[in-house]
Order: structure tokens, then C-alpha cells, then sequence
């Protein structure tokens, strides 16, 4: 299984030469391609991209944008998250957390996240030759059972050390929580590398070098192998 992040920049205006487009990324698996998330940035490129489907985690522009004249393929979403997205001209499919489902080639597993209201979001365990990735870009909070089997963490790179949350006039909370947080999530249920993605203002706009130094020692700290993903990073899962 190869992974390729399209973009890893989040729903911000700040760019640089290591974030420019929104938060995508690329499974392949011989002839299977998988996409998850497919933002503004990536509008008019599908056809290019040629995904057998799309994953979808919530209806922010930022991961739906892309969508707004359609897709050459079907587009998979969880049943709540499709809340938000009923308006894209998609051939939209649910899924039922929990609920394994072959996509592609590939077991699809979708568990909810604490992310935003409005839009309720969903994490996804993907599975194929015997690897599992969890990718979980946009999170606040998710149950420690959804990380048990995991090779390989891909986070929300909102934040490094404090999140990112405002709380809701019903007490709800929405945001990010923080990549040293995330870390601790991992090294309790023994998650032994993680990538972080969906990059916000914090990580752009600081030096490169500062970044990767803070991350990897933060995953120093909870014996987790840690790194900021690039747009156009590529990485082969193997097993822990």
C-alpha cells in the first residue's frame, strides 16, 4: 500500500513551498487508487487524479470543494457526515461506522471524531495487505478502540502543543486538538509512526527545520516515530 499527500495544507489562507494545496491524499494499491479528501485547490483535477473512489471525512470546503462539479467516481462518505454534503452533483455512497466495506481493492472502516458541529466528521481505518492506516486529519477527540491494529497514524497537524477549541453555546466543542496530544493517543494504544497533515497556520508559516525538530522530539517523548507531511510526500506502509 503507497500513500501520496497530494497537499497537506489545511483550511487556511497561508501557504508555503511545503503546504500550498489542500489536505489530500493517494492510496495505491496496483491498479487501485483511493482518494481521501478532495478540497478547493483540487477542483478540475479529478480526471487527472483518475481515483477508482473518494473518502470523504466532513463537508468543509476544504475537503469537499473539489467535488462542487461533480466526480468520475463514486464518493464515499459516514452516514452523518453526509449531512453537510447533500448539495455536491456526486454519486454519494454511505458508510456505516464501523462497518467494514471493500472499496477499491481496500477495507474501509469509518469511526466517528469530535471535529465540528456543523459538519460531523469521521476518521478512516483503510486495510490491505495485512497494513492499516488510520487517517484522521481534522479531530478534537476519538475513542482510543479506533487506533488498536494501526501501522501508521495520519493526524491533524493544526497545532503542536496547545489545540485549537472553542466551545459551543451548548457546551459542544469544535476544532483541533494538538499533535502532542495525538502523539500520547498513539503511544497508549502502540502506534509506532504518525504523519501529520492538514497543516495549520502554526506549521506553515514557521521554519521547516523548527517544525520537524519540535514534532520528532515530540515523538521522541511517547516512542512514536513523528513527522510533518509535505505536499507530494510518499511513503510505503509496512507493519509495525
Amino acid at each position: 500500500m503507497q500513500l501520496e499527500f497530494l497537499g497537506t495544507r489545511g483550511g487556511i489562507r497561508t501557504r508555503s513551498l511545503r503546504h500550498q494545496r489542500h489536505s489530500s491524499l493517494l492510496i495505491t494499491r496496483g491498479r487501485h487508487r483511493l482518494v481521501i479528501d478532495c478540497g478547493t485547490d483540487w477542483r478540475g483535477t479529478l480526471d487527472e487524479l483518475a481515483p477508482d473512489a473518494i473518502l470523504v471525512t466532513h463537508g468543509h470546503d476544504d475537503h469537499t470543494g473539489g467535488l462542487r462539479d461533480g466526480a468520475p467516481c463514486p464518493v464515499y462518505a459516514a452516514r452523518r457526515s453526509w449531512r453537510g454534503m447533500r448539495h455536491l452533483p456526486v454519486d454519494g455512497r454511505e458508510l456505516v461506522p464501523y462497518r467494514s466495506r471493500t472499496i477499491a481493492s481496500f477495507a474501509v472502516t469509518a469511526f466517528p471524531v469530535v471535529h465540528s458541529t456543523r459538519y460531523p466528521a469521521a476518521g478512516f481505518r483503510v486495510r490491505a495487505d495485512g497494513h492499516t492506516i488510520a487517517y484522521v486529519p481534522d479531530v478534537i477527540e476519538l475513542r482510543a478502540a479506533d487506533l488498536a491494529g494501526v501501522d501508521l497514524y495520519i493526524g491533524d497537524g493544526a497545532r503542536l502543543v496547545r489545540p485549537l477549541v472553542r466551545i459551543i453555546r451548548d457546551g459542544s466543542r469544535a476544532g483541533h486538538t494538538s499533535i502532542a496530544t495525538q502523539l500520547a493517543w498513539c503511544a497508549r494504544a502502540g502506534v509506532g509512526h504518525a504523519v501529520f497533515t492538514h497543516c495549520g497556520t502554526e506549521v506553515v508559516s514557521a521554519a521547516p527545520e523548527r517544525v520537524a525538530a519540535i514534532v520528532e522530539t515530540l515523538g521522541a517523548r511517547s516512542g512514536v516515530i513523528a513527522r510533518i507531511a509535505d505536499d507530494g510526500l510518499r511513503l510505503q506502509v509496512r507493519s509495525r
